[in-house]
């Protein structure tokens, strides 16, 4: 099935959801041994050569540039995500703003290889959600990803971003405007990831 669906997606990418031939982006890969983002390159081929680890399943969101669009809100620097998702994606965070959400940051589309296994360089080797435009982070600063946290508590390490403090306006709660309208449009938040890490800046389709 999921073959099907991946040939399914390239015949319908002979150009790009824009209408482009060719697809470019920058990438980079995350080395787990040196704790630093490594072997920065640029891409570009042509849409027909897209293999499969480069366009999103869940969405059909690719790796590509032409597929990302900007989003402009009222006092927030402009962010790209996927052109499926944008309309979406901005009417969420606009209502949840209109309804008193506190966001300062939003992060969207950036390529890079950090997260599934290891190579025996250390270095990551798959494409995260947010390489697809297909994920957002919120108040980053604010909200942090923390390791060792099956539930939240003080023995959970923080590895990226700011301390989450439920008591500050800004870092996110399971009962946030922002949490119950990205979740109505289909995105999962990474402060409820099941395991031991959770990702309370995070929103994506598969939570991820």
């Amino acid at each position: 099935m999921r073959n099907f669906v991946f040939i399914l997606l390239l015949s319908c990418l002979g150009t790009s959801i824009s209408g482009a031939d060719t697809c470019t982006y920058d990438t980079y890969r995350w080395n787990t041994l040196t704790k630093n983002a490594e072997d920065y390159k640029r891409i570009q081929k042509t849409y027909s050569q897209l293999t499969e680890e480069e366009i999103d399943e869940l969405t059909g969101c690719t790796v590509c540039l032409e597929d990302q669009v900007d989003v402009f809100i009222e006092n927030l620097p402009p962010f790209k995500v996927c052109k499926h998702l944008a309309t979406d994606v901005k009417t969420a965070l606009e209502e949840s703003i209109f309804l008193g959400q506190i966001i300062t940051e939003v992060v969207g589309y950036r390529v890079g290889k950090t997260k599934g296994g290891v190579d025996g360089l250390g270095s990551r080797t798959q494409f995260s959600n947010h390489s697809f435009g297909s994920a957002i982070d919120i108040n980053p600063q604010f909200n942090g990803l923390y390791n060792n946290c099956v539930d939240y508590n003080s023995s959970c390490r923080l590895i990226k971003g700011g301390a989450w403090n439920p008591a500050r306006a800004e870092s996110l709660k399971a009962d946030a405007h922002i949490v119950r309208i990205m979740k109505s449009i289909g995105f999962k938040w990474g402060g409820e990831i099941a395991g031991k890490q959770k990702d309370f800046m995070h929103f994506s389709i598969s939570g991820y």
